[in-house]
């Protein structure tokens, strides 16, 4: 599973945290694989495929 990376949290001083979270346009196979295993699965199989998250054209990665 992938582990969360500088990028995806911020600290602030010891005093704030956020997780920076963005939208990626799934299909409908890559929300059931999603649900049958797991969102880090589905995180990985996007990394090995080097998805273009602003390609709205993309195949899916399932």
């Amino acid at each position: 599973m992938r582990s969360t990376t500088d990028f995806d949290v911020r600290d602030w001083d010891g005093t704030a945290r956020a997780r920076i979270l963005w939208p990626l346009p799934i299909t409908e196979a890559e929300k059931d694989y999603r649900r049958e295993q797991g969102l880090g699965e589905l995180e990985s199989l996007f990394d090995e495929r080097a998805v273009n998250p602003v390609g709205l054209q993309r195949p899916s990665v399932v």
